[in-house]
């Protein structure tokens, strides 16, 4: 193995290429808040920086501050973040608000001990917060990190094992500075998402590679190696299509299902044989694929869980990105079924 830089050159390393080649007009960057560092790195868990900024930015007009934040109905916050995916996201960042406005003043936490305490707040964003929002010394270990790491210090193991994470948090923990860990944290998140890509990693441009194992043993491509791949199951889910001249039919879903809490059109286990088809749609979730299968109503639908809702009101209710979509194509002028 390669002689590694000491932790202190590692770290001189990363600041200095952050520093140059780094990122620091993302919106969450400018005029730093705790609050706008909590919404960010909430938003881009499993999402792309790109897909995460204009969400962002409509989140911050909608709700500025914690406090905000905590006066939204659940509603309103679903609808806010439609479209983003992985909805428990939104929830915990509203029971976090919540948190911090009932149990602490309102104020974020410079403490890893009281951050861990907020819902939806794990080690990684927590190490985040502090290194972001205030400077401070903050452990992260996100993709970008375990990529990065795997590659430099020559870490086996199949990437979502306990025992690979294991070891990557136990060199975060090592080369962590105790002083400007802003630009360090930055850096790391910088360099795995410009520099040590997944794929066609731009290995020269690195200020580490010289001393990356990956690099000096040709195994970049194979590091960090992948978990074995999983079959993604198909399933049919059928809905009711049931529009009168008082609205379309919704029914808010309850916690425990997919797409909890959101409205959406009423799920049925299987459509009456005489059923006529109003459409399909298809969507991908991480555990499996749903072909969405809509049906005309052959009588009125509607129970306490439901609710009618104009063309105009649709705009004010969370819905899943892909069945909004299905709604809006058959709802406009130009549609067939319209």
């Amino acid at each position: 193995m390669s002689h590694k830089l000491s932790t202190f050159s590692f770290v001189e390393s990363v600041n200095a290429w952050q520093q140059q080649h780094g990122r620091h007009q993302l919106p969450w960057q400018l005029n730093v808040t705790p609050y706008k560092v909590l919404v960010s790195e909430i938003m881009l868990q499993q999402t792309q920086v790109a897909t995460v900024i204009p969400y962002f930015e409509r989140w911050m007009q909608n709700f500025p501050t914690v406090t905000a934040l905590a006066q939204a109905t659940e509603d309103q916050v679903l609808n806010c973040w439609q479209g983003l995916g992985y909805y428990s996201r939104a929830r915990n960042l509203h029971r976090a608000a919540l948190y911090i406005t009932e149990k602490l003043a309102g104020e974020i936490p410079a403490d890893l001990e009281q951050l861990r305490k907020i819902p939806g707040i794990g080690p990684y964003t927590a190490g985040a917060i502090l290194s972001f929002a205030f400077n401070q010394r903050g452990v992260i270990v996100d993709g970008n990190v375990k990529r990065l790491f795997a590659r430099y210090f020559g870490i086996r193991g199949p990437v979502n094992s306990s025992a690979f994470s294991k070891t990557v948090w136990a060199h975060a923990e090592a080369v962590t500075p105790t002083q400007n860990n802003r630009r360090f944290a930055q850096g790391l998140l910088d360099l795995g998402a410009i520099v040590c890509k997944p794929r066609l990693p731009l290995c020269e441009a690195c200020p580490l590679h010289i001393e990356c194992f990956a690099y000096s043993h040709n195994e970049v491509e194979a590091l960090p190696e992948k978990a074995p791949k999983k079959t993604i199951p198909k399933r049919v889910g059928h809905f009711v299509w049931d529009q009168n001249a008082d609205g379309l039919l919704l029914e808010q879903r309850n916690g425990n299902s997919v797409w909890p809490k959101l409205w959406a059109l009423p799920e049925i286990d299987s459509p009456a044989p005489s059923a006529a088809s109003k459409g399909e749609f298809h969507h991908q979730f991480s555990h499996y694929k749903l072909h969405a299968c809509i049906w005309r109503a052959e009588a009125d639908q509607s129970d306490n869980k439901q609710s009618r809702f104009t063309i105009d009101e649709l705009d004010t209710v969370g819905l899943p990105a892909p069945m909004r979509k299905f709604i809006e194509s058959a709802l406009s002028p130009n549609s067939d079924e319209s």
